[in-house]
């Protein structure tokens, strides 16, 4: 299926407006206001302990602000459950697998697209067609606690894309992937974009992918917005050399 690429109206954006969330003390997230739009990929990056994963947890319902709100086409979702988002369209993937790991790769999949209501011929049908989209079908009937790293990352995209989302949450989806298996991976991603017209949030220690695939990048330190913008400026930004590499790298890049 072919979608014409085109930047969703703000109205049917995903979008969490001045979150903050805090936990034993400790400010994770201060009011952080982030959008995303149907076919788009914005990178969302920062050091370890920005808030990255935090951020991703209330946008998807895994865990609810201290204060602000986060709304889905226009529809407040705050205190929505994680189910009940993904009925109406959001999708994520996990640092670490959520498969059921005694079911098969296809199994897998037919779920995933069962759980948001289709019928039980309409899952498997969409179920081959992912595997054949991500290079699966050679897995369809080995268990999912067999897989390769590489494998495995591709069946939590598999499982995302069956809820057919119109947004979907990446959270560090190419850690430990070979490099040569990036491009590949890279791929994915546009097509999520180009051919389902989903809105992506990336998140990745991966720069040089996250700079190659995303229109904007938004930048969280301390749990706080440092700059959002497209990837050539926040690749000149000094503000974010700082938070990522230490003020010498800062000194070094403004000499």
């Amino acid at each position: 299926m072919n979608v014409e690429r085109e930047r969703g109206r703000p109205e049917e954006s995903l979008r969490a407006t001045s979150v903050s969330r805090s936990y034993e003390g400790v400010q994770a997230l201060d009011g952080v206001t982030i959008e995303l739009r149907p076919g788009e990929v914005v990178g969302l990056i920062g050091p370890n302990g920005a808030g990255k994963s935090t951020l991703v947890n209330i946008l998807s319902g895994f865990d609810r602000p201290d204060s602000g709100s986060v709304s889905l086409a226009g529809h407040d979702i705050t205190r929505w459950s994680p189910s009940r988002r993904g009925r109406r369209g959001l999708a994520r993937t996990f640092q670490h697998s959520h498969a059921f790991r005694s079911l098969t790769v296809r199994e897998n999949v037919e779920v995933a697209a069962l759980g948001v209501g289709a019928g039980p011929k309409r899952a498997a049908h969409r179920a081959d067609e992912l595997l054949d989209m991500l290079g699966l079908s050679d897995y369809a009937e080995s268990p999912a606690a067999s897989l390769a790293h590489g494998v495995e990352r591709r069946l939590g995209v598999a499982r995302a894309l069956a809820t057919s989302p119109r947004f979907v949450l990446m959270d560090e989806p190419a850690a430990g992937l070979p490099e040569g298996e990036v491009p590949e991976f890279a791929a994915v991603v546009r097509s999520m974009r180009d051919d389902h017209g989903a809105g992506v949030l990336l998140i990745d220690h991966n720069m040089a992918l996250i700079m190659e695939i995303s229109e904007r990048i938004h930048v969280l330190d301390q749990g706080r917005t440092l700059v959002e913008g497209p990837p050539d400026e926040i690749r000149a930004n000094l503000d974010v050399a700082s938070a990522y590499l230490g003020d010498s790298a800062v000194r070094e890049a403004a000499e």
